[in-house]
């Protein structure tokens, strides 16, 4: 029993890096980045996807974290802020060199990246919320 909570934190972190994943990828085929000036518009790939899945999984374990428990959508807020900062801060600008923010990418880059992991923010804790509760 004891590793069902980090278990169900990390297979909900994933599941919300899945629909971070279909989100970003979605908007990228109807063209909503491009219309937005963004230029995120990737394939869908198990080489795209796999490791946003799993840090999805990793990030997933802020839902450890005794802050608010039963108000998934707080949490799910509050914790889609460290992979959105650390997308905008490290990962453009160090990893993709794309600019500090992204902006290299496009002027609403920081937007999108915000709404984007908002999505994992909100299906993580939702997730997480909903298993540990039963």
């Amino acid at each position: 029993m004891a590793l069902q909570k980090p278990a169900v934190a990390f297979a909900a972190g994933a599941a919300g890096g899945f629909a971070n994943s279909l989100a970003v990828w979605i908007f990228g085929i109807l063209g909503i980045t491009a219309a937005m000036g963004v230029g995120i518009a990737p394939a869908l790939s198990a080489g795209w996807l796999y490791p946003r899945i799993v840090w999805g999984g990793l990030w997933g374990l802020l839902l450890l974290l005794p802050i608010r428990p039963g108000n998934w959508v707080f949490r799910g807020i509050l914790f889609s802020l460290g992979p959105t900062l650390v997308q905008l801060l490290i990962v453009f600008p160090y990893k993709a060199r794309t600019g500090m923010f992204g902006l290299d990418l496009g002027m609403m880059t920081p937007g999108i990246v915000v709404l984007f992991n908002l999505v994992w923010g909100l299906v993580a804790a939702w997730i997480y919320d909903r298993e540990i509760e039963r």
